[in-house]
C-alpha cells in the first residue's frame, strides 16, 4: 500500500506531466536566463491554470531572487522556483484538532462535497475522534442517501430528516445530539445552490445563527469545496460564496483527474484562503491534509 507521500505523487502525475516536466525540459534546452526563457516559462505557468496574475507574481519573485543571488546558470532556477512556490503556498497549520468543533461544508453540486464530508469524517474517526454528520442538504433526496452511504463506510452517525425539511432544523437537531453524545466533530452538509444568492445567504445565515446559539462550547469553521478540474471556474464560484459567508478554508477535490493542478497556486494567491484538504483519488482514504512542502516536493519529485 502506498504511503501518503507516494499517493500524493501518484495523484499529481497528470499535473507533473503538463507542468513540472515542461519546466524541466525548458531548463534543459535553455542556454541562458533571458527574456525568451521567461516568456517560455510564463506560457507553461499560464497553461497549467495558474492564472495570469499569479503567473506574473511568480515571475517577478523569480527575477528578484535571480538578481539578488546573482544566479547565472539556468539549472539553478529549478531550486529558486521550488522555494518561491513553497513560500506562496505556505499556510499556518490547521487547528482542526481543537475540539469540539462544528464544520460547515459548502459548495455547488457536483464538486465532490458529499464525498469530501465522508472522507473527512473517516479521517477524524481514524484519529479516534467521535464524529457525527448532519445531512442539511435537504434540497435533493439523493444528497441525503449518498451521505448516508459515506457515513456507513466511515462508521459515523448521521442526523437526517426528510427531503424538503428545513436545513436549519436538521442542524439544530444535530447540534443538540452532538452535545448529548459528546461528539468531537459535527460535520454539516449544506445545499449546493448558487443560482439564487439571496436564498443561499438566508439559508446559511439561519444555520450559522443556530450554531452560534446552540453550539456554545464548540468552535466552528466553514470549508468551501472546489473541483480542481474546473480550474479558473472554481475561483469564480469561490468569489460568489465569499460574498455570502465567511470561509475559513478550502477543500480542493479531483486533483488526480486534472493536468492543471497549478490552480492551487492561483486559488491561494487570488483568494488568500488556505487550502486545508486535497482530494487525490476516489478511495475513502484519499483526502489528505494539505501540506505545501509535500505538495511541491511531490510535484517536482523525480
Amino acid at each position: 500500500m502506498l504511503n501518503f507521500f507516494e499517493k500524493l505523487k501518484s495523484g499529481l502525475s497528470k499535473t507533473k506531466g503538463s507542468f513540472t516536466d515542461k519546466i524541466m525540459e525548458l531548463l534543459r534546452i535553455s542556454k541562458e536566463i533571458d527574456e525568451n526563457f521567461f516568456d517560455e516559462l510564463e506560457e507553461i505557468l499560464i497553461t497549467s491554470d495558474i492564472g495570469y496574475d499569479t503567473t506574473e507574481l511568480i515571475l517577478v519573485k523569480l527575477k528578484e531572487r535571480i538578481k539578488k543571488e546573482k544566479i547565472k546558470e539556468v539549472s539553478e532556477v529549478y531550486t529558486c522556483l521550488k522555494l518561491i512556490l513553497k513560500d506562496m503556498l505556505h499556510v499556518e497549520p490547521n487547528n482542526a484538532t481543537n475540539t469540539p468543533k462544528i464544520i460547515l461544508v459548502i459548495g455547488v453540486n457536483g464538486v465532490g462535497k458529499t464525498t469530501s464530508i465522508g472522507k473527512l469524517a473517516w479521517n477524524y474517526k481514524n484519529l479516534n475522534k467521535k464524529v457525527m454528520v448532519a445531512a442539511a442538504d435537504t434540497f435533493r433526496a439523493a444528497a441525503i442517501d449518498q451521505l448516508e452511504v459515506w457515513c456507513r463506510r466511515a462508521n459515523v452517525d448521521i442526523i437526517k430528516q426528510q427531503e424538503g425539511s428545513d436545513p436549519a432544523a436538521v442542524v439544530f437537531d444535530a447540534v443538540a445530539t452532538a452535545k448529548v453524545r459528546k461528539a468531537d466533530y459535527l460535520i454539516c452538509d449544506t445545499a449546493g445552490r448558487l443560482h439564487n444568492k439571496k436564498n443561499l445567504m438566508n439559508e446559511l445565515g439561519k444555520i450559522n445563527r443556530i450554531i452560534e446559539r446552540e453550539g456554545v462550547g464548540f468552535s466552528k469553521e466553514t470549508y468551501l469545496v472546489l473541483d480542481a478540474t474546473t480550474g479558473q471556474n472554481g475561483l469564480a464560484q469561490a468569489k460568489q460564496f465569499m460574498e455570502v459567508c465567511t470561509i475559513d478554508g478550502l477543500i480542493l477535490t479531483k486533483l488526480d483527474g486534472t493536468a492543471k493542478g497549478g490552480v492551487v497556486l492561483s486559488i491561494k494567491n487570488t483568494l488568500n484562503l488556505p487550502v486545508r484538504y486535497i482530494g487525490i483519488g476516489e478511495g475513502i482514504e484519499d483526502l489528505q491534509e494539505f501540506n505545501s512542502e509535500n505538495f511541491i516536493e511531490a510535484l517536482f519529485g523525480c
